[in-house]
């Protein structure tokens, strides 16, 4: 290699090297939530366990608990939200006018939307498959035993298109009842108006939890029809924004694996060794500079609302009121598929 061509590489790498290190810009939607000190959030009317208010007001829920811990990332505090209730046919057109910075509405992941909506799926915070709940006296043990029976589901959702798919594919002619709103589709079920209601099986669960006059009167089939990866969306154009999202889901994720709990975080930043929770933390090298924010952006975001395994029990898990099993949603190194890129 000539001596000019050795300057030139030299001149190219010294580049990169600046640029691989600069701090990120922040990016037009994070300058629009600090400048009005809240993160915009769109969330469930009314799912139990996902995104809820209770009578004064207050919201909780898995979905809600990603909402804050961006809150504590990207202002400090995880409070500084406004929650916007959404319905299944208002939630994109809300992401893509801008109304909201990002969605956090039990939503699938799925090539149509990924790539059609000009908005981007972030990472996935529930691995769910849709479901179907009867009453325990229909006697009913499977879908297929749904042949030619009534089935309420809500339109304007994945879970419509898969009945039908299922119903054709099993040769099962369901005939589907759709109505827009959720409200209505839970109601016309546990009314007897259908034989059985449909959606994600997390849904299932949070029906009959806050709905049903005796939840132990109806059961969720062991059958599962699709795969409802679930999780925050944002608008295509903002790369800035859409990085921030997604770490800090994965963050949460990494924060669990690495044993950093809401109550241990201080102590753990103060005193901990090990270089992996040093950089998660901020205490040992600033990952948050590369998005944007200061390098104490995880460790306020795992105080507020705790890892992913604290979010997941107190939400949705076998002790809370929704009941669910961990399952897919465990780590991987524990039998289940959530698995982060590393915050390196």
């Amino acid at each position: 290699m000539k001596l000019n061509q050795v300057k030139t590489a030299a001149a190219l790498v010294a580049v990169l090297g600046a640029v691989l290190a600069a701090p990120a810009h922040a990016g037009k939607t994070l300058d629009g939530i600090k400048a009005r000190g809240q993160v915009v959030c769109g969330v469930n009317t009314g799912l139990a366990g996902f995104g809820a208010a209770d009578s004064s007001g207050k919201w909780a829920g898995m979905d809600v608990d990603m909402c804050r811990a961006m809150a504590a990332a990207v202002l400090g505090d995880g409070e500084k939200v406004k929650y916007v209730p959404l319905n299944a046919q208002q939630r994109f057109a809300a992401l893509q006018s801008g109304e909201i910075d990002v969605l956090s509405r039990n939503t699938t992941f799925s090539l149509t939307r990924d790539a059609s909506l000009g908005l981007h799926q972030t990472a996935v915070t529930y691995y769910d498959g849709q479901g179907f709940m009867v009453p325990v006296k229909s006697k009913i043990k499977s879908a297929k035993q749904l042949k030619g029976q009534t089935v309420c589901v809500q339109s304007g959702t994945t879970t419509e298109k898969n009945l039908t798919d299922f119903s054709k594919a099993s040769a099962l002619n369901i005939k589907p009842i759709v109505f827009e709103k959720l409200e209505a589709a839970e109601g016309a079920y546990f009314a007897g108006r259908c034989v059985s209601y449909t959606t994600d099986a997390s849904g299932l669960a949070s029906t009959r939890n806050k709905v049903a006059k005796n939840p132990a009167d109806h059961v969720i089939l062991p059958d599962l029809i699709s795969k409802e990866p679930l999780g925050p969306m944002v608008r295509r154009g903002d790369d800035e924004w859409f990085a921030i999202v997604k770490w800090v889901v994965y963050g949460l994720l990494e924060a669990e694996e690495y044993g950093i709990t809401q109550a241990n975080v201080d102590a753990l930043k103060a005193t901990s060794k090990d270089p992996i929770i040093g950089r998660i933390l901020g205490s040992t090298e600033d990952t948050g500079k590369l998005l944007g924010l200061d390098k104490e952006w995880m460790a306020r975001a795992v105080k507020t609302t705790g890892n992913y395994g604290e979010i997941f029990e107190r939400n949705v898990g076998p002790k809370s009121p929704i009941m669910l099993p961990r399952g897919l949603n465990n780590l991987w190194n524990k039998g289940g598929i959530q698995y982060a890129p590393p915050i390196r």
